[in-house]
């Protein structure tokens, strides 16, 4: 039985520009192929093991022609498999869709069309310039600017689109856009027609440069553009000033460095793209299962014997229940019987009431020696103290209950490895002149130093962000110079550090 293809469009850029429908097909592929000018991390929403073909294009090379790529859709679909193909934009909007859609027509292969926002439309909104407008246009064309103007064979009726007032958007213009203007003004159209280029239209890094149909693209070289780059013609230019909202976000265009685990950076991620900002990720730390469980089961089988229970991260809330989880005396909350619990900061709080445990203590702050002092005034002399934890890191909450006289037990309920290939991903990364370095823990620290052979140099450039004092002396002690540190301990508190220390605000 023949498979489907879905022809997905993804946006220009922007992965929150996905269509609901479009995130569904990929959550179920078997295959993604996909394009160029889409963000790579549309690709995580695909099964881990979905095969992923590659078949990107731009100007002077391509991986696959076009005939090869409808091909490995025929193929695909044909052996049964559901093959998502992944179109940047629109797949019917100078995206070549079309054509896939007939070849797989007429090899009988079942599709659909998945619509998805376009790149004038969705670069120009971004740009803050509204293709149609009241009083200024009632229409806009979309043009391809691939072809030569000055070609007497020309398809495309200049004279005429210089003529017929509204927007004109022309896409994959650049490298002919100077002749295109000129052929406009030579038609009539007036040089001091506003002119918006648009580049890397609905991303981070998206440049615009306005200007005249008599200097735009003099004024666009003069900013370093190269494609992909949208131009936009019209009147409606002149709303910019005031609708432009994308590139007045507080941290727009910086680049910053993630280096928590995979599974915990989707948070700070999502953040730092809202406000504006460039994420990478390079997880220097990820967690992996303990390779022997004898002393964490027989810890969990007397829970009840414990009188207080401290989580000190999401990770051992998640190692802990995904252990009581599992075999045949399956568990959950109510395995804690009468116990109190301890959640080391509100994430770690939200994470236990997710699991049915509401934290009877989180501290105020979620420094070792802040909590320490917020329960000394608690009686713990031979209380017993169950404290899960990674099989690497600070101890100081264990010593200080001990202290202070509880019967601590501190078991390894995950371990903390370092990813496979970091080093050569982490001077690749700093190549990049990353703008802000964040830093969620000490075990981030010493693995992105250890990556890079402990040459912290490549680093001095960019701003460091540490979520708390415990992270910045690690940082510290091993040469880096700190120049900032979130007063709240968490998430939220190093995006609003960062907010604040970069003197940005919403306008």
């Amino acid at each position: 039985m023949a498979g489907r293809v879905y022809l997905v469009g993804a946006g220009p850029g922007d992965p929150g520009l996905l269509t609901v429908k479009g995130l569904r097909c990929l959550e179920r592929a078997d295959v993604v192929v996909y394009d160029r000018l889409l963000d790579p991390s549309l690709l995580q929403a695909a099964p881990a093991l979905a095969d992923r073909v590659f078949v990107g294009k731009e100007r002077g090379r391509q991986a696959l022609t076009q005939e090869e790529i409808n091909q490995v859709l025929i193929d695909r679909a044909g052996a049964g498999l559901e093959v998502v193909r992944l179109k940047g934009g629109d797949p019917f909007v100078f995206g070549r869709g079309g054509e896939e859609a007939l070849a797989l027509a007429q090899h009988g292969i079942p599709f659909e069309v998945v619509p998805g926002v376009t790149s004038p439309v969705g670069a120009a909104a971004y740009a803050g310039i509204p293709l149609t407008h009241r009083g200024i246009a009632t229409t806009f064309t979309v043009i391809s600017g691939s072809e030569d103007p000055s070609k007497p064979e020309s398809a495309v009726d200049w004279e005429a689109l210089a003529r017929v007032g509204g927007t004109l958007v022309v896409l994959m213009g650049w490298a002919g856009l100077e002749s295109i203007l000129a052929t406009l003004h030579h038609h009539s159209m007036a040089p001091d027609t506003p002119v918006a280029l648009v580049q890397w239209g609905t991303w981070p890094r998206q440049v615009t440069v306005t200007g005249r149909l008599d200097n735009v693209v003099d004024l666009g070289r003069e900013a370093g553009l190269e494609p992909p780059v949208i131009a936009v013609i019209g009147r409606v230019v002149e709303l910019r000033e005031q609708l432009r909202w994308f590139d007045r976000r507080p941290l727009f265009g910086k680049k910053i460095l993630i280096t928590r685990s995979r599974t915990q950076a989707s948070k700070l991620r999502g953040m730092l793209a809202d406000l504006g900002a460039q994420p990478l990720e390079l997880p220097t730390i990820q967690t992996a299962p303990l390779e022997d469980y004898a002393e964490l089961d027989a810890t969990l089988a007397r829970l009840c014997n414990f009188r207080w229970v401290f989580f000190a991260s999401i990770n051992a809330v998640e190692a802990v229940f995904a252990r009581l989880e599992q075999g045949e005396t399956r568990r959950d909350a109510r395995a804690f019987g009468n116990a109190q619990i301890g959640a080391i900061g509100p994430a770690t709080a939200e994470a236990l009431q997710h699991r049915g445990l509401i934290a009877d203590f989180v501290p105020a702050r979620s420094v070792s020696e802040a909590v320490l002092e917020e329960l000394s005034g608690r009686e713990w002399a031979n209380v017993p103290v169950f404290l899960p934890s990674a099989d690497i890191g600070r101890d100081a909450l264990a010593q200080g209950l001990a202290r202070l006289g509880a019967r601590v037990e501190r078991v390894a309920a995950y371990r903390t490895v370092t990813p496979e290939n970091i080093g050569s991903l982490a001077r690749e990364t700093v190549e990049q002149r990353v703008d802000v370095v964040t830093f969620t823990s000490s075990s981030t620290v010493r693995n992105l130093l250890e990556a890079l052979d402990g040459d912290g140099s490549g680093l001095k450039s960019s701003i460091i962000a540490c979520i708390g004092p415990a992270t910045a002396a690690t940082a510290r002690e091993l040469g880096l110079n700190v120049d900032l540190v979130a007063d709240r301990h968490t998430v939220e508190g190093l995006v609003e550090a960062l907010v604040h220390h970069l003197g940005r605000t919403w306008h």
